[in-house]
């Protein structure tokens, strides 16, 4: 079965003024199969956001192929990226963005707009709001959570279409031991019903929790 995601000889430096390069990883090779989750793990500054954003799609590597579900995604222009995304990926990133002018419920919904919000999309939104915890500020501006709730939150709305790959960038980092092992639980349930997850994190239980482990130096 092809993997849902490949990383295959991924290089990533960025250009620095009167400097060579910074080489974030070289020849870097990563597969996320259905159903398994892999922990990218590394000190802070190894590069692990890097990975997951060119995993993503958000960042184009300097050299390599990253395919999806066997699609390879470096000869697709931005919007088809996009759109690609939008129908393989959710993602939360290290700050958990919601936007603030919305309500908690609102920014889960968010990624149902373009697909047209039902009302399935609405009771499967509440029904991931409960099972993160945090069902009671369903009605919340997000100003009002804790970064611990407002990751929660992002967690949410990237799982909201149910999508083939879910990526997260240290998922359990604001979170008190109880709520993180929570996520994790709800991590290692996603991946038993076959979704690839794709993590990176410093926390020893999630990287246990793991099937498939990458140390970055």
């Amino acid at each position: 079965m092809t993997p849902v995601l490949e990383l295959d000889d991924v290089t990533i430096a960025f250009t620095r003024p009167s400097a060579p390069p910074l080489v974030i990883t070289s020849a870097y090779d990563l597969t996320v199969p259905a159903g398994r989750l892999h922990c990218v793990a590394g000190r802070s500054g190894s590069g692990k956001t890097s990975v997951l954003r060119v995993a993503a799609g958000l960042t184009r590597p300097t050299e390599g192929s990253v395919r999806w579900e066997g699609t390879p995604i470096e000869g697709l222009g931005d919007d088809e990226i996009t759109r690609e995304r939008r129908g393989r990926i959710g993602y939360v990133d290290q700050d958990a963005s919601l936007l603030d002018g919305l309500t908690v419920l609102e920014n889960v919904l968010i990624p149902t707009i373009p697909v047209r919000a039902s009302r399935d999309s609405l009771d499967r939104a509440r029904s991931l709001l409960t099972e993160l915890g945090i069902d009671a500020l369903a009605d919340s501006r997000p100003d009002r959570l804790s970064g611990g709730e407002r990751q929660r939150a992002a967690i949410a709305r990237a799982l909201v279409l149910s999508p083939r790959l879910l990526i997260i960038d240290e998922p359990t980092a604001s979170l008190d031991r109880a709520s993180a092992d929570a996520v994790i639980e709800l991590l290692v349930d996603r991946r038993d019903a076959g979704t690839a997850v794709l993590v990176a994190s410093h926390d020893p239980h999630l990287i246990h929790a793991a099937d498939l482990r990458t140390h970055l130096a």
